[in-house]
């Protein structure tokens, strides 16, 4: 179990994302990250221990969308090294769950050239956008979702991609929030408290692109559910 929070709007990313993970550090305190997205420079903060081991380094984070994660360990030892977010290429993801299939996918991965930085089932998920990528979020994000089996909630920012965070989940919770200043995601309710005025749980299969000002909700074939 661990916690997802994301944020894209008006205001700094990086402290809305890291009040969100005080919120959630019952999830997971093995290690904490954050990724921001500064127009197309992304920056990535990661720390072994407590959310708080952050702090001192989120306020030179510049830029209105971001993610953050707090970890409880599964697949790969507490370390800075096993935090997320998980970089590959331009992306950056944090995920929730555990990849069942993540030894045949890294296997193929790294026949394809792909290096592995971590001892995660995660970071597969971070070579495959990278993999799939052809310059559409949305259609990355489903390419990728097909691919992974078992449990998940996923966040992804993308450099090429400065206003949406990519969003899927399957057997683990994700939701979504629209505050006044911006849209919300997170693995938990208390992680949005006092910050939106209306809450949308993601369905099982969802996965959404999010924006300053919209959500686009859409199923595995790419119906759109909501917008």
């Amino acid at each position: 179990m661990c916690g997802i929070v994301g944020y894209v709007g008006t205001r700094q990313a990086a402290p809305e994302v890291y009040r969100g993970l005080l919120r959630l550090e019952y999830r997971g305190y093995d290690s904490v990250g954050l990724a921001v997205l500064n127009g197309s420079s992304l920056g990535v903060v990661r720390k072994k221990g407590k959310v708080d081991a952050v702090r001192e380094e989120i306020g030179g984070m510049i830029g209105t969308i971001g993610i953050g994660h707090t970890r409880w360990a599964t697949h790969g030892a507490p370390s800075e090294r096993n935090a997320h977010p998980l970089r590959s290429g331009k992306f950056a993801i944090v995920h929730n769950g555990i990849i069942e299939n993540y030894r045949a996918l890294r296997e193929e991965l790294e026949a394809n050239g792909f290096v592995f930085s971590s001892d995660t089932d995660s970071e597969t998920i971070a070579h495959l956008f990278a993999l799939y990528d052809r310059g559409d979020l949305r259609e990355t994000l489903r390419a990728v979702v097909r691919r992974l089996e078992g449990s998940f909630a996923i966040a992804a920012l993308c450099e090429g991609a400065p206003n949406v965070i990519a969003a899927a989940r399957r057997n683990s919770p994700l939701i979504v929030g629209r505050g006044e200043t911006g849209y919300y995601l997170a693995s938990d309710i208390p992680a949005l408290a006092g910050c939106v005025q209306t809450v949308t749980v993601l369905k099982n299969g969802d996965m959404a692109l999010v924006c300053a000002d919209r959500v686009q909700i859409f199923d595995d074939r790419g119906e759109v559910r909501r917008q």
